[in-house]
C-alpha cells in the first residue's frame, strides 16, 4: 500500500507544535501500526531527518505504553485492542491516516507522540495499594474465601493498563473510569477493605490536583478502552467515595 501520514511534531510541552505530511511506500498489510512507524522512521533518518518519537514496549497489548490518537479514535480503529495491535489491513491504499498524541492538559506532551503520564502513577501512589503485615505472621492469601462475583469483578478492574485511552477520548479529559479500575479493584477484596475509605478519598483528590476533567457519563471512555473497563466501576467509585465522606472523620 501506498499511505500519506499526516503527524504531530511537537519539541515539548511549551512548543506550540504542527502536522507534518509524509508519504509511506511498500506497506504490508501484515505490518502492524507501529512497525510501519518504525519503517517510517527508517526513511526519515536515512534521509538526514529527525524521527518520530513514540512510547511501546511489549507491543504485546498489556502495557499500554502505545498510546496514540489514530483518525480521531484511541489505538485506532478497531476494538479491544492496543496501537500496537492494530495491524495495517485495517486501512486502504491511498488512505490518509492522522496521528497525534494523547491530547489532555495532564498528560503533556515530551516531544512528538511520547506524552509523561506521570499523573496516572501519582494518582495510583495516593491509594492504589494494601497494607501487608511483614511481621512473619502472613496469611495466605488464597486462604481467603472471596464471592466467585466479587473476585471476577475485582479481576475485571485489575486488567486496566493505564494506558489513558479513556483520558484521551473524553470530551472532558475525565480519568474516572482508570481512578475508578484501581479503587474497585481494591475494594472488591478483603484485603483491601480496611482501608478503602482512605483509599477513595484520597485516589479522587490526587485525580482532581492532577487537572483531569469531571465525567459527564457520556461512555466514551467504556468504548475506547483496550481492555473493555465497564462503566459499572466509576458508579462502585462514586458510592465509595460517598460513604466515605459522610462517614470521615
Amino acid at each position: 500500500m501506498k499511505l500519506t501520514l499526516k503527524v504531530w511534531r511537537q519539541n515539548g510541552a511549551n512548543d506550540n507544535g504542527r502536522m507534518e505530511t509524509y508519504p509511506v511506500n511498500d506497506v504490508s498489510e501484515d505490518m502492524s501500526f507501529l512497525e510501519m512507524l518504525d519503517v517510517l522512521n527508517d526513511q526519515l533518518v536515512r534521509d538526514g531527518k529527525d524521527p518520530i518519537a513514540f512510547d511501546h514496549d511489549c507491543r504485546e497489548g498489556i502495557c499500554g505504553m502505545c498510546s496514540l490518537f489514530i483518525n480521531g479514535e484511541a489505538h485506532g480503529p478497531g476494538r479491544g485492542i492496543t496501537t500496537c495491535q492494530l495491524h495495517m489491513r485495517k486501512f486502504k491504499d491511498g488512505d490518509t491516516i492522522h496521528v497525534e498524541p494523547w491530547r489532555s492538559a495532564a498528560f503533556p506532551v515530551i516531544k512528538d507522540l511520547a506524552t509523561n503520564r506521570g499523573a496516572f502513577d501519582r494518582i495510583q501512589a495516593a491509594g492504589g495499594f494494601v497494607s501487608v503485615n511483614t511481621s512473619g505472621n502472613l496469611v495466605d492469601g488464597n486462604a481467603v474465601p472471596i464471592p466467585k462475583d466479587d473476585a471476577d469483578k475485582a479481576f475485571d478492574a485489575a486488567t486496566c493498563i493505564g494506558c489513558g485511552a479513556c483520558v484521551a477520548t473524553c470530551p472532558n479529559g475525565s480519568a474516572m473510569l482508570f481512578t475508578a479500575a484501581k479503587v474497585s479493584q481494591l475494594s472488591l477484596l478483603p484485603q483491601g477493605k480496611p482501608e478503602r475509605k482512605r483509599r477513595a478519598l484520597a485516589m479522587v483528590e490526587q485525580m482532581d490536583k492532577e487537572g483531569f476533567g469531571n465525567c459527564s457519563n457520556t461512555g466514551a471512555c467504556e468504548v475506547e478502552c483496550p481492555k473493555g473497563i465497564s462503566l459499572e466501576h466509576i458508579a462502585r467509585l462514586n458510592r465509595e467515595y460517598l460513604a466515605a465522606t459522610v462517614t470521615k472523620e
